[in-house]
């Protein structure tokens, strides 16, 4: 992934907030507040797991206007799935997103050839 461990991702994701946040993103956008009562959660607890889930891009936000002409940003779950290797006695994570579908389909395909 890059030169962050496998700690700090799995520290990430292991957070129990973190992922009762990400949970509830992954069904619909939301926006904090609404998150913050669908988790009972403290706003700004929201808002810190958002940052450490933004951190690994496993979210993704959008400012939206309300009526009143004020704006807000909805987050939406960037995250479908975590594969953690064990490659010459080192541990490696893959975060898949939405975004890199194909990317896995080409990182597949290129596994296969690689055997």
């Amino acid at each position: 992934m890059d030169d962050r461990s496998i700690e700090d991702i799995l520290d990430t994701i292991g957070d129990q907030h973190a992922r009762e946040v990400l949970a509830a993103i992954s069904r619909e956008p939301k926006a904090a507040k609404a998150l913050a009562e669908e988790c009972d959660l403290s706003l700004p607890t929201v808002y810190r797991r958002i940052e450490m889930l933004d951190e690994y891009d496993l979210v993704t936000d959008e400012t939206l206007v309300a009526e009143d002409g004020n704006h807000y940003k909805v987050y939406e779950s960037n995250f479908e799935s975590t594969v953690i290797t064990l490659e010459d006695d080192e541990y490696k994570v893959r975060i898949y997103r939405e975004e890199n579908l194909p990317d896995r389909f080409s990182q597949l395909w290129d596994d296969l050839g690689a055997e």
